[in-house]
């Protein structure tokens, strides 16, 4: 497989701390890899150095003559006053084209991407303007891409649309992304960076379940020869200490292999240090009462528009209710019924007496971000109370990864991983009965995320989850509503079937009951311009048409079904579904042509 892109001794710090040191691999055209690590790493860094707009310390990145590469960045930017096709053709103004060239390439990846419109880019929602991101890339027909976070912004119709769209891609990719269905269903290797690899960076091929395998042999392989050495060295120790008569006579070449085994026993120490997770672990008050919160008849409407209506729920203790929706549907403003922030439009949520909730807001909003990260951790004091016991912030710090080093530096000048573990130590230190979290996994590493998983699988009172976390959802959710933006929401048992059902209902929505406009009266005058055999499929081309759109739908099923059944698959599957989409399109244009002229 041809290099396309490499990284030689790639060095790179910001103050006196090193991001990563003497990092070197290879990128191959058509290979699929996902980008790891934890938070602080320097993967959007790497990622920046990858694209040539940011400068290493030391080490060099080499591009192969002629190959294109790409960059998606984590915030999506375009010109202002611009529509979506204005900002297609915009990027396109460095290319060597002709207009009409231009505006075909503008319409085609336009269209790829699902815009059926042109429109003011600024009137775009977050997920869409992701796409239009996308298209902007796509048309500079990039053989490589590096993608930084390409999930953000996106809710979790708009992750699965793009995990479908990845893997059809005819490009390579590396992808740095912390949501691991979205990894297992983009990725063939995974790439991890971090300081507890020798080489800084550690590959495997084969999907992230493999690499998670392979990942831990190699730690356990490294923890046996860390104590390996420290055995040597205890035992060198040992032999360097007798007495000052008998160091004399102490060979110089052992003094030197002693203090070599030092050296690679602190090496050891120092990477294998950064194996350990946050330790997060919410408390529960031990509140008996059966109904903690209870909705009945919920409705409510923004702008004129109605999220929900006539909804009921039940919060108990071990009720892990999960909510879905597209971006803009309701979610959030669920919750801030649930909370008490906000008021329905018509219904009751009644609370138990003396409640306890807890709030993990999107955005971690109630950050103050000028504090220095000592105050965030202990507002008032240098310590503080956990389960009964006092613990010193620097301890406390460190329950969450944080140096020492750091107590005193903003909350600002924190990665977004970072502060939403300030938010979790915030929440960690008031029993609640009731958690109510707004997509509390935004920048948490993977490492983070599953401690995250088992300490709320283990909260014993009611929680309300709303995240694009698909593998957290369904690992820790018994039950889910799901609202569909028409103002209706509905009981599902999984993502899965909410987001089928939400597939289901935009096809009916795409296809009402006249998706096939009736064929014209029959009158002597028209259908004097078919023959017999055309007007013999002209009568025959609703139902042709409707049984070709079921086929469309049946492949539809089959890219879902073989997300995790590997790239091979995922390839044919796609293939599949566009030859059906094709077949669609050419029965409308004979359509339209046989009805042309019966009126004719």
């Amino acid at each position: 497989m041809t290099v396309l892109l490499s990284a030689k001794s790639l060095t790179k710090s910001y103050g006196p701390r090193p991001l990563f040191t003497d990092l070197s691999f290879d990128l191959s055209a058509k290979e699929k890899i996902g980008l790891i690590g934890p938070n602080g790493a320097g993967k959007s860094t790497l990622l920046k150095l990858l694209a040539d707009l940011e400068v290493p310390d030391s080490g060099e990145r080499t591009v192969r003559r002629g190959a294109r590469i790409g960059y998606l960045p984590q915030d999506d930017t375009f010109p202002e006053g611009l529509t979506t096709r204005e900002v297609i053709l915009e990027a396109l103004t460095g290319e060597h084209l002709e207009d009409y060239e231009r505006e075909t390439r503008a319409a085609i990846v336009l269209t790829n991407v699902g815009f059926e419109s042109e429109q003011p880019w600024a009137s775009l929602s977050g997920g869409w303007r992701k796409r239009l991101a996308f298209a902007r890339l796509l048309a500079l027909e990039p053989d490589f891409v590096l993608l930084d976070e390409p999930t953000n912004h996106l809710d979790l119709p708009g992750v699965v649309w793009l995990e479908k769209f990845l893997r059809a891609a005819n490009f390579g990719y590396l992808a740095a992304t912390h949501d691991r269905a979205f990894l297992r269903g983009i990725a063939d290797d995974i790439l991890e960076i971090s300081r507890v690899y020798p080489a800084g960076c550690f590959r495997s091929s084969g999907g992230f379940d493999l690499f998670a395998e392979r990942k831990e042999e190699f730690l356990e392989a490294q923890e046996r020869q860390r104590e390996s050495v420290a055995n040597q060295v205890r035992r060198e120790s040992d032999w360097l200490g007798r007495k000052e008569s008998a160091q004399r006579k102490k060979s110089k070449s052992r003094i030197e292999e002693a203090a070599d085994r030092r050296a690679e026993l602190a090496d050891l120490n120092f990477r294998t240090s950064g194996i350990n997770s946050a330790g997060i672990d919410f408390v529960g008050t031990g509140r008996q009462s059966r109904k903690l919160i209870t909705g009945k008849g919920l409705s409510k409407k923004l702008g004129g528009r109605t999220l929900f209506q006539n909804l009921d729920l039940t919060l108990m203790p071990g009720t892990k209710l999960g909510i879905l929706g597209v971006n803009g549907s309701g979610k959030s403003t669920l919750l801030k019924l649930l909370s008490g922030e906000w008021t329905t439009d018509t219904g009751t949520v009644t609370t138990a007496d003396r409640v306890r909730i807890e709030v993990f807001e999107q955005g971690r909003a109630s950050l103050d971000l000028k504090q220095p990260l000592r105050r965030g951790l202990s507002p008032t004091s240098d310590d503080v109370l956990y389960r009964g016991q006092t613990m010193h912030v620097a301890g406390w710090a460190a329950r969450f990864l944080f140096r020492s080093d750091q107590l005193d530096i903003e909350l600002s000048a924190l990665s977004g991983g970072e502060q939403a573990r300030v938010r979790i130590a915030q929440l960690m230190l008031r029993p609640a009965d009731v958690l109510l979290l707004d997509e509390p996994t935004n920048d948490l590493d993977i490492p983070s995320l599953e401690v995250l998983e088992d300490s709320l699988s283990e909260f014993p009172g009611a929680m309300v989850l709303i995240s694009h976390d698909r593998e957290l959802l369904n690992r820790l959710c018994t039950e889910f509503i799901g609202l569909d933006d028409r103002g209706n929401a509905s009981s599902y048992g999984s993502v899965e079937q909410w987001l089928i059902a939400l597939e289901q209902a935009e096809e009916r929505a795409r296809k009402p009951v006249a998706t096939v406009p009736p064929p014209p009266a029959a009158s002597p005058k028209r259908s004097k311009g078919l023959s017999f055999k055309e007007k013999q499929e002209f009568e025959k081309m609703e139902a042709t048409i409707l049984a070709a759109e079921e086929s469309v739908a049946a492949r539809q099923a089959e890219v879902e079904a073989a997300a995790t059944a590997g790239h091979a698959a995922m390839t044919e599957a796609c293939q599949k579904l566009e030859a059906a989409q094709k077949t669609v399109e050419q029965l409308y244009a004979r359509w339209q042509e046989l009805a042309a002229k019966n009126e004719g």
